[in-house]
């Protein structure tokens, strides 16, 4: 129901975006995949089953990490550039596993408002942590059960991220948001998410960018020079 949707309104504002996908997700509609890459999204690591890292053993967070790696170059074709750790969870392993898999980047930290470089025990690591809040995410704001948590009305959602938006434009900034597309892809929530983007794209000098892109322009600005191994995503494996 909501990827169409979401997939008809970012053609419709020539916007592009990157996708992070479970590979269990990923083997079990393999059409979603074909249909997100046709219209030039990209297409990001999510860990396997949405398992959280935190919970793993080294060995078992390194494994599950390298089998979804593959399953994303079965599907795509590609090398994975970035992921989305689920859950947003982050253990003492992940980012060993992220420089072994060769990435670009990470989304699922919360440092800063704009992109930085990650360090390992103060090493430079070449990896560009695209930063992720809770504030610009909707499973917040539209729990699966609203009975157990308070719930804002869609338009109350969007006058946040309407200004969470403006105040980047003003400094000059990165807007990231995050969505699932069962969460977002209900009706009055696309209408929300129609006027976001419509008042997004009327800022002049706006850049559409996925995550690589973002990652790939702040690498350049901040003197990260990426290993060989991170050639062009469009290149196939």
């Amino acid at each position: 129901m909501g990827l169409p949707r979401i997939m008809s309104l970012l053609k419709e504002h020539d916007a592009r975006a990157s996708f992070f996908v479970p590979a269990v997700s990923m083997q079990l509609a393999p059409e979603a995949i074909d249909a997100i890459q046709a219209e030039g999204h990209e297409v990001g690591l999510h860990g396997w089953i949405h398992e959280r890292c935190g919970d793993l053993p080294a060995a078992e967070e390194y494994t599950l990490a390298e089998r979804s790696a593959e399953v994303l170059r079965r599907h795509t074709g590609l090398t994975p550039r970035g992921m989305r750790t689920p859950w947003w969870d982050f253990s003492e392993h992940t980012l060993p596993v992220a420089r072994h898999l060769g990435l670009l980047y990470d989304s699922s930290m919360m440092a800063d408002d704009e992109p930085y470089e990650l360090l390992e025990r103060g090493e430079r690591t070449g990896i560009v942590e695209v930063p992720v809040a809770w504030i610009r995410d909707d499973a917040p704001y539209f729990p699966d059960d609203p009975a157990t948590r308070q719930i804002l009305a869609p338009r109350q959602v969007l006058q946040i991220w309407k200004d969470e938006f403006d105040g980047a434009f003003a400094e000059g900034g990165l807007f990231q948001l995050t969505l699932h597309p069962h969460v977002i892809g209900h009706r009055s929530r696309m209408l929300v998410l129609r006027e976001l983007l419509a008042h997004i794209g009327s800022r002049p000098g706006v850049w559409f960018a996925t995550h690589e892109e973002v990652a790939r322009h702040i690498a350049g600005r901040i003197g990260v020079a990426p290993p060989s191994a991170r050639g062009p995503s469009a290149q196939p494996v």
